[in-house]
């Protein structure tokens, strides 16, 4: 099992690794890292919403923010339903369970039952109720075997999320955030 992320990152418990597993994940702090400031930049994007990366202005999207673990399931359904998910990636047509998580620290997903568990307001702050982290437990969701958890598939698969979903300029903020702290893509 990979291990798990503090409060503002998310984090995988899943991911498609078992116990005992030989894959290391090597690069997951510097996944969470980027992630982090990239939540940070969304949550400032109301005061600025149009930022600079690598050289290119750019008008950030609307990142959505949900209200309850009802709200994700919905979402989660959505996006699996969409016709270039389910082109792209055969697990799409496997639904996903969403539950809260008894701790606010972390979300993840677990592989075997295809279920994602997400902090919600009743247990913290609900920092994890925001389409960043969802689509990140998705990418998890939708590996076609076991992999490194946040290897370099992983990552890609998140990017092409991120892209189709929230939009091309926050897939390019968090590429170049990833790229600048070292993660491997692809």
């Amino acid at each position: 099992m990979t291990g798990s992320a503090s409060k503002g990152s998310s984090a995988s418990k899943g991911g498609g690794l078992s116990k005992g597993s030989s894959l290391r994940d090597f690069q997951r702090s510097r996944v969470y890292d980027a992630e982090h400031l990239v939540h940070r930049i969304f949550d400032r994007s109301v005061e600025y919403p149009v930022i600079e990366v690598a050289g290119s202005h750019l008008t950030l999207p609307v990142e959505r923010k949900f209200g309850s673990i009802e709200a994700v399931a919905s979402y989660v359904e959505q996006v699996l339903a969409l016709g270039w998910v389910r082109a792209t990636w055969d697990r799409a047509r496997r639904p996903v369970v969403v539950r809260e998580r008894a701790g606010a620290g972390q979300a993840h997903y677990e592989r075997a039952g295809s279920i994602m568990a997400v902090p919600g307001h009743r247990v913290g702050s609900g920092w994890a109720l925001r389409e960043l982290v969802i689509l990140h437990e998705l990418a998890h969701h939708l590996a076609e075997s076991v992999e490194i958890a946040h290897g370099g598939a992983f990552v890609d698969r998140l990017l092409t999320l991120v892209d189709g979903v929230v939009g091309p300029e926050a897939a390019l903020l968090l590429r170049v955030t990833m790229l600048d702290v070292g993660v491997v893509i692809g």
